[in-house]
Formats: structure tokens, sequence, C-alpha cells
């Protein structure tokens, strides 16, 4: 009998250097399957969490991908580059005076106009379409971009850490380490931007690490992928997400079957619940129909 196709949710800890393409590939290789995706990509330079769906659980990451994240950054005042992280080409040097007057308190007034609901413009080095292209290819074609500012909430943005740094062919810079808590996509490169750009001196991103998504911790996350690497079921990781809706196994087989469940409504807790049956198997995500609970999106039994 034929080993059954590995379904369920995987962390990893992504290491610098690597797209998150190449996860996926190795993931791939890994566990023998070519049904795998991610929640949410991570640039090449950036480390941390990466959230893989693999076999039928690759429709959970629809409701992955749009959950709040936290980062851990290093923000660099005093030089601008193209990309608005270390990537890219500098474009800009701020005068040693300048930046000597980048104090801590500028900083924080600095900070704090770039947290909360704010209006922000993604890097023009971004996997944003323009016109059914990613802007950063437009860009590395040496076309001119412009994006649209979009409302994002950076409802954290805490400065941890203050300390110079000398840069190549002289000159000094300052180094801010900071924590962030945002919304699905918020550019962490952008808050860098924005933040050398109000000071008056340009700032670009040196260092990203992505420590949370939802309620996923990369401390949970495994370093590398192996071979019959250890799956989140996709019960739990729907539950954890979207809150459980237990249902009998009669009522199960009626939600697979494209059945309403009639004047089910009043249990719901949550606006899309995952629904889960008496063996702890995800049948699929649900929503309320007037007084009934109607199907969202289904989970064969026997994935």
């Amino acid at each position: 009998m034929p080993e059954p196709a590995p379904r369920g949710i995987l962390l990893v800890d992504k290491s610098g250097g690597m797209t998150s393409h190449d996860v996926v590939a190795r993931a791939r290789r890994a566990l023998g399957t070519r049904k795998i995706g991610h929640a949410g990509t991570l640039d090449p330079m950036a480390t941390g969490l990466l959230v893989l769906g693999v076999g039928a659980a690759t429709r959970l990451l629809t409701y992955i991908v749009g959950l709040d994240k936290t980062y851990e950054a290093t923000i660099r005042l005093g030089v601008a580059t193209d990309s608005d992280d270390a990537d890219g080409a500098e474009t800009a040097r701020a005068h040693p005076d300048a930046v000597a007057a980048v104090t801590r308190e500028r900083i924080d007034a600095g900070v704090r106009e770039l947290t909360g609901e704010i209006e922000q413009v993604p890097s023009r080095v971004s996997a944003i379409k323009v016109g059914g292209k990613r802007a950063y290819d437009l860009v590395r074609a040496g076309e001119e971009v412009q994006l649209k500012a979009r409302r994002v909430t950076v409802s954290r943005f805490e400065v941890v850490a203050v300390r110079g740094a000398d840069l190549d062919a002289g000159g000094t810079a300052v180094d801010v380490d900071v924590v962030v808590d945002c919304t699905s996509g918020t550019y962490i490169r952008a808050l860098a931007r924005d933040l050398g750009a109000d000071l008056g001196v340009g700032g670009h991103l040196t260092a990203l690490r992505r420590t949370r998504i939802g309620p996923f911790a990369v401390a949970d996350a495994v370093p590398g992928i192996e071979p019959g690497a250890a799956l989140l079921s996709d019960a739990a990781v729907a539950t954890a997400v979207l809150g459980a809706f237990d249902v009998s196994a009669d009522e199960a087989r009626d939600l697979r079957h494209g059945k309403r469940l009639p004047g089910a409504a009043a249990r719901l807790t949550g606006d899309t619940p995952a629904a889960v049956d008496p063996d702890g198997r995800l049948v699929g995500i649900v929503e309320r129909r007037g007084d009934d609970v109607k199907s969202l999106m289904n989970m064969a039994a026997d994935a």
C-alpha cells in the first residue's frame, strides 16, 4: 500500500541568502511532493519564520498570509539605497554633521510618526504587480515605477538600541535596532526609508528577521528541512488561526456533501471557524448563513 501523501503545515526558520522559492524547492525534495506553497514571502536578505503548506493543507495558506506579523530589524540612518535595504546600490550619503544631529529624541519622535495607522508607499523593489509585471522586474529593466500608498497598521515600533556605525570609505551612520508589530502588507524596508527621510539623512534596512506570523513563532520552527519532517496537523493550525467548530460524524458527512447544518449557527464562536470531526480531522472552514452553517471550504476526508 503506498504511503499517504504528506499533509500539514511546516514552520521553517529561513536562513539569509535564500529566496522563499528556494525553501519551497528544498521542501519539495525532502518531503517528496510538489504540492507545497508558502504564506508570505521573505526577501533573500531576511531570515526567520516562513510558513509552508504541504499537500491538501496548502488550502489553509490563504487564511495565514493575512495575519499580523512581528519583525526584528536594524535600520541604518545616514545612507539611502535604491532598494531600501542593504542589497541595493547606495544612492545618497548624509553629511557627517547631519548624522551627528540625529539624536535618540529625534529618532523616537520619527518612530512615533510611523506608528499606528499610516499611509505607506511600498518599496519600488517589491513583488507588487504593476501592469501584470513585478515591480522589481520593471526597476531592474530600467523603468520608472511609481507605487500607490497603502493603508497599513504598525501597532508597535519599538527602538531597542541605537549605536554608531563606521561606513566603508569613511563616514559614519547610526544603526537603530527595532521590533515591529504590523499588519500584513507592511514593508519594513519602507519604514527604514521613511524614518531616514523624515530625519533628513536617508535610511535603509541592514537586517530583518521575522519572528511571528499570527499565533506561530519562529522559536517553534525548524532550521532545516529533512525527509520526514514533522508537520503540524491542518486541524490544529486551522483552529489556532480561526477557532474551532466541533461537529458530529453525521454533520461532518453533510458538510462534505455540500449540505447545510440547520440551526447550527448558534454554536459558532467566530465568523469562519474550522469544523473538526470527532476524530480530530479537519472537515473544512464554515460560515453562518442565517441560522444555518454552511461550508466555505471543504477538506477531503481521505486527503
